[in-house]
């Protein structure tokens, strides 16, 4: 059988998939700050002596690695930080556009590296909280901010002394006499430059201004309707009764959410971020259950924060952006830097899938109806019923119960013994708790990171648990990034939404949220591992289809067998998790897969569809859109939505995997075939984890990713792994 390379693989159909499941409802991930650390800001080095020195962000921090110090941060501080900050930046960039010195690499490229310091701090610390920890004040600062700091980044990207530097940089590149990283950071330069508008014309520039700014305002508008959803939308139940079928604990979870919400003597059921509930593969009762799935499917569809009009006018932005940089659509013009390099190999990816994931899915349903049916349910199955009689068939099937699973699954015995177990036998670090190190929540964790020789690497904050003022969803990002040139080691954060067990007792997580946690700290691991000399080529500054790569590599850790014998324990006995439920929970991973692939890849063709819209055409209808969308890629089924439909879809409408969502798969690929490469080799060992250390996590965005994934591996990836990973094939040919 002859093998496709990844190049092959876009535009085949050697992904015809009979069922598969991706992590990307886990891994927020890793979120629209991901690669936060390419932005103009995400720079060092400028003069704050006009910040009244009393805030905080007026000078570095001085706990290590200036990590923020949380015990004197105020909200009333944030506001003249990012005032001074924007300031001293644009002075420092009209002092490089203006420099009268011929244009070189140093004085040009290496000093907007260095500029921004008081901007990038301030920025760092806001933007995380307002994901982490949100109250109205903040919410108030970002409104305010969002244009401001929208129109400081045109300034920037469209002043035409500074791009006129780098284009002469550029343009003699070769004969600069530079090393591969800094040849590397011109191209990035330069590209973000020309994709910014740099080369348009003043009459153009003034419009993508204002497209910018009106796109900035919108989409800050659209994160602060989904938080202020999310809380509206909880469904307030009477009685312990309708409860039915949830287990004690989550049933005083539900008491305390709703006692803490000002409903007191009921129960409150919270609204994840995708479309889909937790809750529903538990509730008996049926009426509970459709209240639910409805609480979460049509959340910003009415009212004060009806969201459809932001879907409308941000895609539509988004196309007039394009067209005015010479692209036919915002997909096209997303997908030019990505490994992917166009949407018609994103679609034909996808596209190749479809056959076979809606025959097995409608295997699925015609399953689930019988059992319905056998019990005499006088209905058809309904997108609220599918997760229900889904988890009775899996348990008739393979005998599984949920809530016995969780009592292997401690969630410090997970992180402690597992996650964190696994980066020692790999890459040789050690993760040591700073409880001097303050934090701006109680439930937030710190850990600092020792390599194998006890050399300190960084500083790790851990936000595992959901909380009200947290945004749906996992992710990672940075309040320090790694740089040799500004000497900055990285402070790195992985967030969660885990339900927190009640009080006095132990968490217990389901085996889903164990693989986010190994996935989650992919993310970490690659901030806290970089090691390159410029912050705009550090840690996850790569393209969304390579940056969801390493976290899914560290996801398949968790069900390896040294490492799950080291942390499944029983939290009560200390028992190890026995083989026959552990054999039947591998077996169940991939029951109910046509269901999971149709849900992503339903969301992942709607993402591409809006923004395969030209500039010309406006949607009237955004419900009557999507079923278009659906229809037209023949992933339409009734019973199975999209994992975000338009109005919630954060990753997409919210902008940062705008016609971006696909990158979850496409990262898979190489995810599979890097763990059996690394299987092939003897799998978990300090030889293997060093190798992929140096080759992927260390390297950051300082070369091509391919070049990178070539180097760990002598040869671009294959399909093979992807199918074995999905259980659809035990063998090579």
């Amino acid at each position: 059988m002859r093998k496709k390379t990844l190049t092959a693989i876009a535009v085949s159909a050697a992904l015809t998939l009979a069922a598969c499941s991706d992590q990307a409802d886990q891994a927020d991930n890793a979120s629209a700050n991901t690669g936060s650390e390419n932005t103009q800001s995400q720079v060092a080095g400028n003069d704050t002596a006009q910040l009244d020195s009393s805030n905080p962000f007026a000078q570095p921090s001085e706990l290590q690695y200036e990590a923020p110090d949380f015990s004197i941060i105020e909200d009333d501080h944030f506001l003249p930080a990012f005032e001074q900050g924007m300031q001293d930046h644009m002075a420092e960039i009209e002092a490089i556009a203006t420099n009268s010195e011929p244009a070189t690499f140093e004085n040009t490229i290496v000093a907007m590296e260095r500029s921004g310091e008081l901007l990038t701090r301030v920025s760092r610390v806001f933007f995380n909280l307002t994901g982490t920890d949100s109250n109205e004040q903040r919410r108030d600062i970002q409104r305010t901010l969002s244009p401001k700091l929208s129109a400081h980044s045109d300034d920037i990207n469209l002043n035409a002394d500074l791009f006129a530097r780098v284009e002469s940089l550029y343009n003699q590149r070769d004969e600069l006499g530079l090393d591969s990283e800094a040849e590397r950071l011109l191209e990035v330069y330069y590209d973000r430059f020309v994709s910014a508008g740099a080369k348009l014309n003043e009459e153009e520039r003034q419009q993508i201004r204002e497209l910018n700014e009106e796109h900035a305002n919108l989409t800050t508008q659209f994160a602060q309707n989904q938080l202020a959803i999310t809380s509206d939308i909880a469904v307030v139940v009477d009685s312990e009764e309708e409860l039915d079928g949830l287990s004690d604990s989550e049933i005083r979870s539900a008491a305390n959410a709703a006692q803490d919400a000002g409903h007191e003597g009921k129960y409150l059921l919270s609204i994840t971020n995708t479309t889909r509930q937790p809750v529903l593969s538990s509730l008996n009762n049926r009426e509970l259950r459709q209240r639910v799935w409805e609480a979460s499917a049509y959340r910003g569809t009415s009212g004060e924060l009806d969201n459809r009009p932001l879907v409308k006018r941000l895609t539509e932005i988004r196309a007039e952006r394009a067209e005015l940089l010479g692209f036919d659509t915002w997909a096209d013009y997303q997908l030019q830097d990505t490994m992917a390099e166009n949407p018609g190999n994103v679609l034909e990816m996808l596209s190749s899938m479809v056959p076979a994931v809606v025959a097995n899915t409608e295997l699925e349903q015609a399953d689930i109806q019988a059992l319905i049916d056998r019990e005499g349910g006088d209905f058809e199955v309904q997108p609220w019923d599918w997760a229900y009689y889904a988890e009775q068939v899996r348990q008739e099937r393979y005998d599984l119960d949920e809530e016995e699973v969780r009592q292997y699954f401690e969630f410090n015995r997970v992180l402690h013994d597992g996650v964190f177990y696994t980066m020692n036998r790999l890459y040789g670090l050690t993760f040591e708790e700073r409880d001097d190190l303050p934090t701006y929540h109680p439930d937030v964790d710190v850990y600092e990171v020792f390599d194998h020789d006890g050399t300190s690497l960084a500083i790790f904050y851990a936000d595992y648990f959901a909380r009200e003022g947290k945004r749906g969803g996992a992710w990672m990002t940075s309040f320090v990034g790694q740089s040799h040139l500004l000497e900055k080691k990285p402070v790195v954060v992985n967030v969660m939404n885990i339900p927190k067990g009640p009080e006095g007792e132990p968490t217990l997580i389901s085996y889903d949220h164990v693989t986010t946690m190994f996935h989650e700290l992919g993310h970490g691991i690659h901030g806290m591992l970089s090691n390159v000399n410029y912050p705009s080529l550090a840690g996850t500054s790569v393209s969304r289809d390579f940056v969801e790569f390493p976290s899914t590599f560290e996801e398949d850790w968790a069900a390896y067998p040294d490492v799950l014998s080291n942390y499944a324990k029983h939290y009560e006995t200390g028992e190890p998790i026995p083989d026959e439920l552990l054999e039947k929970i591998m077996q169940s991973r991939s029951f109910n897969q046509g269901f999971d692939t149709l849900e992503y890849i339903a969301a992942a063709f709607l993402d591409m569809e809006w923004h395969m819209l030209d500039a010309d055409t406006e949607v009237e209808d955004v419900e009557a859109f999507e079923a278009a969308a659906l229809e037209k890629h023949g992933v339409n089924m009734p019973a199975v939505p999209p994992r975000y439909k338009s109005t919630y879809f954060n990753h997409s409408i919210g902008g940062g995997y705008s016609a971006g969502y696909y990158a979850y798969m496409w990262s898979e690929i190489l995810a599979a075939d890097a763990f059996a490469y690394v299987q092939s080799r003897g799998g978990l060992s300090r030889e293997n984890g060093n190798l992929y250390r140096r080759a992927i996590l260390e390297t950051g965005n300082s070369r091509p990713p391919m070049e990178s994934y070539i180097e760990f591996r002598g040869q671009e990836p294959t399909t093979e792994a992807l199918l074995i990973r999905r259980g659809l094939k035990t063998n090579v040919e």
